[in-house]
Protein backbone atom coordinates (compact mmCIF):
# COMPACT_ATOMS: atom_id res chain seq x y z
CA UNK A 1 0.00 0.00 0.00
CA UNK A 2 1.33 3.44 -0.92
CA UNK A 3 2.24 5.47 2.14
CA UNK A 4 -0.05 8.43 2.68
CA UNK A 5 -0.44 11.00 5.39
CA UNK A 6 -0.52 8.54 8.27
CA UNK A 7 1.92 6.97 10.71
CA UNK A 8 1.91 3.72 12.69
CA UNK A 9 3.58 3.33 16.08
CA UNK A 10 4.02 0.27 18.25
CA UNK A 11 4.54 0.67 21.98
CA UNK A 12 6.15 -1.89 24.30
CA UNK A 13 3.21 -4.33 24.34
CA UNK A 14 2.30 -3.81 20.68
CA UNK A 15 5.64 -3.49 18.93
CA UNK A 16 5.87 -6.99 17.41
CA UNK A 17 2.29 -6.87 16.16
CA UNK A 18 2.95 -3.39 14.72
CA UNK A 19 5.93 -4.82 12.79
CA UNK A 20 3.65 -7.43 11.17
CA UNK A 21 0.95 -4.88 10.38
CA UNK A 22 3.38 -2.44 8.77
CA UNK A 23 4.90 -5.22 6.67
CA UNK A 24 1.45 -6.17 5.34
CA UNK A 25 0.61 -2.53 4.62
CA UNK A 26 3.99 -1.91 3.00
CA UNK A 27 4.80 1.06 5.22
CA UNK A 28 7.62 1.85 7.61
CA UNK A 29 6.86 1.67 11.31
CA UNK A 30 7.59 5.01 12.94
CA UNK A 31 9.92 5.15 15.92
CA UNK A 32 8.70 6.04 19.40
CA UNK A 33 11.35 6.69 22.04
CA UNK A 34 10.29 5.23 25.39
CA UNK A 35 12.35 5.99 28.49
CA UNK A 36 11.82 4.75 32.03
CA UNK A 37 13.45 6.66 34.84
CA UNK A 38 14.86 5.21 38.03
CA UNK A 39 11.75 6.19 40.01
CA UNK A 40 9.43 4.43 37.52
CA UNK A 41 8.28 7.46 35.54
CA UNK A 42 7.76 7.03 31.79
CA UNK A 43 8.67 9.49 29.02
CA UNK A 44 7.71 8.98 25.37
CA UNK A 45 8.60 10.95 22.25
CA UNK A 46 7.79 10.44 18.58
CA UNK A 47 11.12 10.66 16.75
CA UNK A 48 9.63 12.14 13.57
CA UNK A 49 7.05 14.88 13.09
CA UNK A 50 3.38 13.93 13.40
CA UNK A 51 2.00 17.38 12.60
CA UNK A 52 -1.18 17.08 10.57
CA UNK A 53 -0.94 13.27 10.34
CA UNK A 54 -3.42 10.55 11.10
CA UNK A 55 -1.60 8.46 13.71
CA UNK A 56 -2.24 4.81 14.60
CA UNK A 57 -0.76 3.65 17.88
CA UNK A 58 -0.78 -0.04 18.88
CA UNK A 59 -0.59 -1.14 22.50
CA UNK A 60 -2.15 -3.98 24.49
CA UNK A 61 -2.85 -3.12 28.09
CA UNK A 62 -1.87 -6.60 29.24
CA UNK A 63 0.38 -7.64 32.12
CA UNK A 64 1.89 -5.43 33.52
CA UNK A 65 -1.48 -3.77 33.00
CA UNK A 66 -0.90 -0.47 34.80
CA UNK A 67 2.56 -0.02 33.30
CA UNK A 68 1.32 -0.56 29.74
CA UNK A 69 -1.78 1.57 30.28
CA UNK A 70 0.26 4.50 31.62
CA UNK A 71 2.70 4.19 28.73
CA UNK A 72 -0.22 4.37 26.30
CA UNK A 73 -1.74 7.44 27.96
CA UNK A 74 1.59 9.29 27.95
CA UNK A 75 2.20 8.40 24.30
CA UNK A 76 -1.26 9.68 23.32
CA UNK A 77 -0.56 12.96 25.11
CA UNK A 78 2.81 13.25 23.35
CA UNK A 79 1.20 12.76 19.94
CA UNK A 80 -1.58 15.24 20.72
CA UNK A 81 0.97 17.87 21.78
CA UNK A 82 2.90 17.09 18.59
CA UNK A 83 -0.16 18.32 16.64
CA UNK A 84 -1.25 14.99 15.15
CA UNK A 85 -4.45 15.46 13.15
CA UNK A 86 -6.10 12.33 14.58
CA UNK A 87 -4.95 9.74 17.11
CA UNK A 88 -6.32 6.28 16.47
CA UNK A 89 -5.62 3.95 19.39
CA UNK A 90 -5.53 0.21 18.66
CA UNK A 91 -5.76 -1.88 21.84
CA UNK A 92 -5.69 -5.57 20.84
CA UNK A 93 -6.15 -6.63 24.47
CA UNK A 94 -8.05 -4.17 26.65
CA UNK A 95 -7.07 -4.53 30.31
CA UNK A 96 -9.75 -3.87 32.95
CA UNK A 97 -12.45 -4.89 30.41
CA UNK A 98 -13.88 -7.41 32.89
CA UNK A 99 -14.53 -4.65 35.45
CA UNK A 100 -17.46 -3.39 33.41
CA UNK A 101 -20.14 -3.32 36.14
CA UNK A 102 -20.66 -3.16 39.89
CA UNK A 103 -20.93 -6.78 40.99
CA UNK A 104 -21.14 -5.67 44.63
CA UNK A 105 -21.74 -2.45 46.52
CA UNK A 106 -18.93 0.11 46.72
CA UNK A 107 -17.07 -1.38 43.76
CA UNK A 108 -15.69 0.73 40.87
CA UNK A 109 -16.53 0.40 37.18
CA UNK A 110 -12.88 0.51 36.17
CA UNK A 111 -13.52 -0.19 32.50
CA UNK A 112 -15.41 3.12 32.30
CA UNK A 113 -12.61 4.90 34.18
CA UNK A 114 -9.98 3.62 31.73
CA UNK A 115 -12.19 4.65 28.78
CA UNK A 116 -12.38 8.16 30.25
CA UNK A 117 -8.59 8.29 30.69
CA UNK A 118 -7.93 7.26 27.08
CA UNK A 119 -10.45 9.78 25.74
CA UNK A 120 -9.19 12.60 27.96
CA UNK A 121 -5.59 11.86 26.95
CA UNK A 122 -6.54 12.73 23.37
CA UNK A 123 -7.67 9.61 21.49
CA UNK A 124 -9.99 10.40 18.57
CA UNK A 125 -10.89 6.78 17.83
CA UNK A 126 -10.36 3.46 19.58
CA UNK A 127 -10.11 -0.02 18.09
CA UNK A 128 -10.26 -3.11 20.32
CA UNK A 129 -10.30 -6.85 19.61
CA UNK A 130 -12.91 -9.14 21.15
CA UNK A 131 -13.83 -6.79 23.97
CA UNK A 132 -15.02 -8.82 26.96
CA UNK A 133 -18.43 -7.11 26.89
CA UNK A 134 -19.27 -5.35 23.59
CA UNK A 135 -21.58 -2.97 25.45
CA UNK A 136 -18.44 -1.48 27.06
CA UNK A 137 -17.98 0.43 23.79
CA UNK A 138 -20.60 2.78 25.23
CA UNK A 139 -18.14 3.85 27.92
CA UNK A 140 -16.17 5.82 25.32
CA UNK A 141 -17.13 9.29 24.12
CA UNK A 142 -15.27 8.70 20.83
CA UNK A 143 -15.99 6.17 18.04
CA UNK A 144 -15.03 2.57 18.91
CA UNK A 145 -14.57 -0.42 16.62
CA UNK A 146 -14.53 -3.78 18.37
CA UNK A 147 -12.98 -6.21 15.91
CA UNK A 148 -14.16 -9.81 16.13
CA UNK A 149 -11.86 -12.79 15.61
CA UNK A 150 -14.60 -15.26 14.74
CA UNK A 151 -13.36 -15.35 11.13
CA UNK A 152 -9.81 -16.14 12.26
CA UNK A 153 -11.12 -18.89 14.54
CA UNK A 154 -13.21 -20.34 11.73
CA UNK A 155 -10.20 -20.36 9.39
CA UNK A 156 -8.09 -21.99 12.11
CA UNK A 157 -10.67 -24.75 12.61
CA UNK A 158 -10.74 -25.40 8.85
CA UNK A 159 -6.94 -25.59 8.86
CA UNK A 160 -6.97 -28.05 11.77
CA UNK A 161 -9.53 -30.23 9.98
CA UNK A 162 -7.10 -30.42 7.06
CA UNK A 163 -3.85 -30.76 9.01
CA UNK A 164 -5.12 -33.37 11.48
CA UNK A 165 -7.26 -35.16 8.87
CA UNK A 166 -10.38 -34.91 11.03
CA UNK A 167 -13.18 -37.08 9.69
CA UNK A 168 -15.54 -37.01 12.68
CA UNK A 169 -18.37 -34.50 13.15
CA UNK A 170 -17.35 -31.14 14.57
CA UNK A 171 -19.01 -29.54 17.60
CA UNK A 172 -18.38 -25.90 18.53
CA UNK A 173 -18.52 -25.52 22.30
CA UNK A 174 -19.03 -22.45 24.44
CA UNK A 175 -17.54 -22.79 27.94
CA UNK A 176 -20.46 -20.78 29.37
CA UNK A 177 -23.80 -19.28 28.38
CA UNK A 178 -22.25 -15.85 27.79
CA UNK A 179 -20.15 -17.17 24.91
CA UNK A 180 -23.00 -18.76 22.96
CA UNK A 181 -23.18 -15.88 20.47
CA UNK A 182 -19.49 -16.34 19.60
CA UNK A 183 -19.92 -20.12 19.24
CA UNK A 184 -22.95 -19.69 16.98
CA UNK A 185 -21.17 -17.12 14.77
CA UNK A 186 -18.24 -19.49 14.26
CA UNK A 187 -20.55 -22.44 13.56
CA UNK A 188 -22.52 -20.36 11.05
CA UNK A 189 -19.32 -19.43 9.21
CA UNK A 190 -18.25 -23.08 9.08
CA UNK A 191 -21.55 -24.11 7.49
CA UNK A 192 -21.91 -27.87 7.08
CA UNK A 193 -18.46 -28.46 8.58
CA UNK A 194 -19.89 -27.81 12.06
CA UNK A 195 -23.54 -28.71 12.50
CA UNK A 196 -23.45 -29.04 16.31
CA UNK A 197 -23.21 -26.51 19.12
CA UNK A 198 -22.82 -27.31 22.81
CA UNK A 199 -22.61 -25.20 25.95
CA UNK A 200 -21.18 -25.94 29.37
CA UNK A 201 -23.13 -24.73 32.36
CA UNK A 202 -20.85 -23.47 35.11
CA UNK A 203 -20.97 -21.53 38.35
CA UNK A 204 -18.37 -19.18 39.83
CA UNK A 205 -18.16 -19.48 43.63
CA UNK A 206 -15.41 -16.82 43.61
CA UNK A 207 -13.22 -14.90 41.07
CA UNK A 208 -10.98 -17.07 38.85
CA UNK A 209 -12.74 -20.24 40.12
CA UNK A 210 -15.38 -22.11 38.11
CA UNK A 211 -17.23 -25.39 38.52
CA UNK A 212 -18.93 -27.35 35.72
CA UNK A 213 -22.57 -28.22 36.37
CA UNK A 214 -23.50 -30.06 33.16
CA UNK A 215 -22.88 -30.22 29.38
CA UNK A 216 -25.79 -29.25 27.13
CA UNK A 217 -25.45 -30.62 23.60
CA UNK A 218 -24.24 -33.66 21.66
CA UNK A 219 -20.50 -34.18 22.13
CA UNK A 220 -20.19 -37.97 22.18
CA UNK A 221 -17.66 -39.20 19.58
CA UNK A 222 -17.40 -35.63 18.28
CA UNK A 223 -14.27 -33.50 17.79
CA UNK A 224 -14.95 -30.47 19.99
CA UNK A 225 -13.56 -26.97 19.56
CA UNK A 226 -14.04 -24.90 22.71
CA UNK A 227 -14.08 -21.20 21.76
CA UNK A 228 -13.70 -18.38 24.27
CA UNK A 229 -12.63 -14.74 24.40
CA UNK A 230 -9.68 -15.34 26.75
CA UNK A 231 -7.73 -17.83 28.80
CA UNK A 232 -6.61 -16.27 32.08
CA UNK A 233 -5.82 -18.77 34.85
CA UNK A 234 -7.26 -21.52 32.58
CA UNK A 235 -9.50 -22.97 35.28
CA UNK A 236 -12.72 -22.58 33.27
CA UNK A 237 -11.44 -23.94 29.98
CA UNK A 238 -9.58 -26.86 31.61
CA UNK A 239 -12.71 -27.91 33.49
CA UNK A 240 -14.68 -27.59 30.25
CA UNK A 241 -12.23 -29.83 28.35
CA UNK A 242 -12.34 -32.49 31.06
CA UNK A 243 -16.14 -32.40 31.13
CA UNK A 244 -16.30 -32.91 27.36
CA UNK A 245 -13.98 -35.92 27.50
CA UNK A 246 -15.99 -37.37 30.37
CA UNK A 247 -19.10 -37.01 28.19
CA UNK A 248 -17.50 -38.99 25.37
CA UNK A 249 -15.84 -36.36 23.15
CA UNK A 250 -13.21 -37.91 20.88
CA UNK A 251 -10.81 -34.95 20.79
CA UNK A 252 -10.84 -31.45 22.24
CA UNK A 253 -9.16 -28.29 20.92
CA UNK A 254 -9.08 -25.03 22.89
CA UNK A 255 -9.36 -21.73 21.02
CA UNK A 256 -9.32 -18.26 22.55
CA UNK A 257 -8.58 -14.77 21.33
CA UNK A 258 -6.54 -13.54 24.29
CA UNK A 259 -3.83 -15.68 25.90
CA UNK A 260 -3.59 -13.90 29.24
CA UNK A 261 -2.03 -16.96 30.90
CA UNK A 262 -1.84 -15.76 34.49
CA UNK A 263 -0.44 -18.24 37.01
CA UNK A 264 -1.15 -21.17 37.15
CA UNK A 265 -2.38 -21.30 33.52
CA UNK A 266 0.82 -22.70 32.00
CA UNK A 267 0.99 -25.63 34.43
CA UNK A 268 -2.73 -26.39 34.09
CA UNK A 269 -2.68 -26.38 30.30
CA UNK A 270 0.54 -28.39 30.10
CA UNK A 271 -1.00 -31.05 32.35
CA UNK A 272 -4.27 -30.97 30.40
CA UNK A 273 -2.49 -31.75 27.12
CA UNK A 274 -0.17 -34.30 28.74
CA UNK A 275 -3.13 -36.22 30.19
CA UNK A 276 -4.92 -36.26 26.83
CA UNK A 277 -7.83 -33.97 27.67
CA UNK A 278 -6.88 -31.52 24.89
CA UNK A 279 -4.85 -31.75 21.70
CA UNK A 280 -4.00 -28.09 21.16
CA UNK A 281 -4.34 -24.68 22.78
CA UNK A 282 -4.67 -21.96 20.15
CA UNK A 283 -4.65 -18.22 20.89
CA UNK A 284 -4.03 -15.06 18.86
CA UNK A 285 -1.17 -12.61 19.30
CA UNK A 286 -3.24 -9.81 20.86
CA UNK A 287 -0.87 -10.38 23.79
CA UNK A 288 2.84 -10.93 23.24
CA UNK A 289 3.16 -14.09 25.34
CA UNK A 290 6.61 -14.32 26.97
CA UNK A 291 8.65 -17.50 26.51
CA UNK A 292 8.28 -18.50 30.15
CA UNK A 293 4.50 -18.69 29.72
CA UNK A 294 4.59 -20.80 26.55
CA UNK A 295 4.34 -24.59 26.52
CA UNK A 296 4.27 -27.62 24.24
CA UNK A 297 0.93 -27.79 22.46
CA UNK A 298 0.47 -24.01 22.31
CA UNK A 299 -0.14 -22.44 18.91
CA UNK A 300 -0.26 -18.69 18.33
CA UNK A 301 -2.05 -17.29 15.29
CA UNK A 302 -1.69 -13.71 14.12
CA UNK A 303 -4.41 -11.08 13.75
CA UNK A 304 -2.09 -8.77 11.78
CA UNK A 305 -4.05 -9.36 8.56
CA UNK A 306 -7.31 -8.37 10.23
CA UNK A 307 -5.96 -5.18 11.81
CA UNK A 308 -3.93 -4.14 8.75
CA UNK A 309 -7.03 -4.58 6.57
CA UNK A 310 -9.02 -2.38 8.95
CA UNK A 311 -6.33 0.31 8.99
CA UNK A 312 -6.20 0.17 5.19
CA UNK A 313 -9.96 0.63 5.02
CA UNK A 314 -9.85 3.59 7.42
CA UNK A 315 -7.03 5.26 5.49
CA UNK A 316 -8.99 4.81 2.25
CA UNK A 317 -12.18 5.93 4.02
CA UNK A 318 -13.96 2.70 3.13
CA UNK A 319 -16.48 0.69 5.11
CA UNK A 320 -15.01 -1.71 7.67
CA UNK A 321 -17.91 -4.06 6.93
CA UNK A 322 -16.35 -4.69 3.52
CA UNK A 323 -13.28 -6.10 5.27
CA UNK A 324 -15.41 -8.61 7.17
CA UNK A 325 -17.17 -9.53 3.95
CA UNK A 326 -13.84 -10.18 2.22
CA UNK A 327 -12.80 -12.48 5.10
CA UNK A 328 -16.11 -14.32 4.87
CA UNK A 329 -15.56 -14.91 1.16
CA UNK A 330 -12.14 -16.39 1.92
CA UNK A 331 -13.73 -18.77 4.42
CA UNK A 332 -16.36 -19.86 1.88
CA UNK A 333 -13.58 -20.59 -0.62
CA UNK A 334 -11.73 -22.70 1.97
CA UNK A 335 -14.91 -24.62 2.80
CA UNK A 336 -15.50 -25.38 -0.89
CA UNK A 337 -11.96 -26.75 -1.21
CA UNK A 338 -12.20 -28.95 1.85
CA UNK A 339 -15.68 -30.21 0.91
CA UNK A 340 -14.53 -31.58 -2.47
Amino acid sequence: MEEKNYSIYGLTAGDKLADEICKLLGVKKEEMEINRFADGEILTRAVNSVRGKDVYIIQSTSNPVNENLMELLIAIDALKRGSAQTINVIIPYFGYARQDRKARGRQPITCKLVANLITTAGANRVMTVDLHSPQSMGFFDVPVDDLRTTQEMARTIIRKIQEDNIKEEITIVSPDHGGLVRAREIADRLGNLATNIAVIDKRRPKPNVSEVQFVLGDVKEKVCFIVDDMIDTAGTICNAAKALKQHGAKDVYLLACHGVFSNPARDRLTELIKEGYAKKVIVTNTIDIPEEHRFEGLEIITIAELISSMIGAMVAKKSLSDVYQAFNEKIKTLIKKISK
